[in-house]
């Protein structure tokens, strides 16, 4: 299994303090988001590979944290050469590029980089692998219709199956919510690059793939409890830091 891990963004909303700094460098209770990301994924004893994609104007910054982190015989640094907010490939464009430098061909973890999770990993890409017909979202009961506006809204069946999903509603269905964290079957990899393909859709929000896989494919979504951070301005930042210093996590 490989992880993705999509950082790429310019992240405009935390500045001053991403204007030098790639949010997931940031540190949240004393880490570096993206350090606290792979610690959660490198527990997976079957993962055989790290790709990390960014930005021309932060690729350096990633090359020099890459050589010094403890995984850095499994991290691939992928460059998108793009240089501002407004040239960005988006976050699909930048998937389907990392696919396609990193020549990758097995299982595929696409995760966030801004998004802090607790939950327990190994149980979400169990339910993945056992559902290998369709790929897997992990999903959060965010309680509020007004903050559900701000992300991909879902909603399933009994037996996990999305049967809706809808990307920053108006008029959110319900408060489950796409997390970021994706988990994609070897044999569904190829369908990025059917998405990009297609005339008309979107590459800036991974949440547009899923709509169009559930109208194309199958989707599934295992929704979890534990906390879950993400890490769009000042004022989640702040909230996420000072709950993990709290923990002492």
């Amino acid at each position: 299994m490989k992880v993705l891990i999509l950082t790429a963004g310019y992240a405009t909303r935390l500045y001053p303090l991403t204007l030098n700094t790639p949010k997931p460098l940031l540190e949240v209770g004393g880490k570096k988001m993206i350090d606290r990301i792979l610690e959660k994924c490198a527990a997976e004893e079957i993962l055989s590979g790290i790709y990390v994609v960014t930005n021309g104007k932060f690729f350096e910054n990633f090359k020099t944290w890459a050589a010094a982190s403890r995984y850095k015989d499994k991290i691939s640094v992928i460059n998108d050469n793009t240089f501002t907010n407004e040239t960005r490939l988006g976050a699909i464009k930048d998937i389907e590029l990392a696919i396609d430098r990193g020549g990758i061909d097995d299982d595929l973890l696409i995760v966030a980089g801004d998004n802090l999770f607790e939950f327990d990993l190994k149980k979400f890409i169990d339910f993945g692998k056992r559902n290998a017909d369709g790929i897997l979202v992990a999903l959060y009961d965010i309680k509020e219709i007004e903050a559900a506006k701000r992300y991909g809204v879902v909603s399933i069946d009994k037996s996990g199956v999305v049967t809706d999903f809808v990307e920053k509603p108006p008029e959110p269905k319900s408060t489950l919510v796409s997390t970021g964290v994706y988990f994609l079957p070897k044999e569904k990899v190829k369908s990025i690059k059917k998405y990009v393909s297609s005339p008309g859709n979107r590459s800036d929000q991974p949440g547009y793939y899923i709509s169009w896989m559930v109208k194309f494919d199958k989707v599934y979504g295992l929704a979890f409890r534990e906390d879950w951070y993400d890490i769009g301005d000042i004022e989640s930042y702040r909230k996420a830091d000072g709950e993990y210093l709290k923990k002492g996590r």
